[in-house]
């Protein structure tokens, strides 16, 4: 029996991974359907028969849209980190409050999202980690992602004047990530409140 996408919906409904959204056309079927293995199973590990079977559709259509599993890959991580960055961009733009209270948000938006039934990790973390860095095209998928979280945590370092500013973002973005690999091992979303934390512990050596 073919898989249910809407199964691996969040059930909190806040849309943080492309596969939870109803297919719009063939496209999207195969995309949804690839994206769900390869995050839960892993990319190198899933096959195109494996896709073609949870999509329900031809491998003629499949390659009609997609020139090989490379190219699929990378538009996945491309629909993935879309979707996950405007639900936790959205999120953030409701916090309130200074800087340093938006940068702590940020923690506990992760421990929403690790505590989601769904939760599979990071795509782009678990894609350079498979892959290592003999992809280049996975590669820059992830530093793209990365940046648009730097980009972001380094405003809220100049808002707070922080002597460092680069610095500042790099060292809360080491808790970022580090609290998505442990969440994901363990099974504990609590980590986020450990980055949190070590994340407040940092900003008030920051102010001095």
């Amino acid at each position: 029996m073919e898989d249910n996408v809407q199964e691996f919906c969040p059930l909190d409904g806040s849309g943080w991974s492309f596969a939870a959204i109803p297919p719009k056309n063939a496209r999207d079927k195969i995309m949804s359907a690839a994206s769900h293995l390869f995050c839960n199973h892993g990319f190198a590990a899933t096959g195109i028969d494996t896709i073609l079977t949870r999509a329900g559709t031809a491998k003629a259509t499949l390659y009609h849209h997609f020139k090989s599993k490379e190219e699929l890959i990378a538009a996945v991580l491309e629909a993935e980190g879309e979707t996950w960055r405007g639900w936790f961009f959205g999120r953030l733009s409701e916090v309130k409050g200074p800087a340093r209270n938006r940068i702590l948000a940020v923690f506990d938006i992760l421990e929403d999202w690790f505590a989601d039934p769904g939760f599979y990790g990071c795509p782009f973390i678990n894609a350079v980690a498979e892959f290592d860095t003999g992809n280049d095209a996975v590669r820059k998928a992830a530093d793209l992602h990365k940046q648009h979280l730097l980009t972001w945590l380094k405003a809220q370092a100049m808002e707070m004047k922080a002597p460092d500013v680069t610095e500042t973002a790099r060292s809360i973005a080491v808790l970022f990530d580090g609290a998505i690999v442990a969440a994901q091992h363990a099974r504990d979303p609590s980590f986020a409140r450990t980055a949190k934390a070590m994340a407040e512990c940092y900003l008030d050596q920051q102010r001095g």
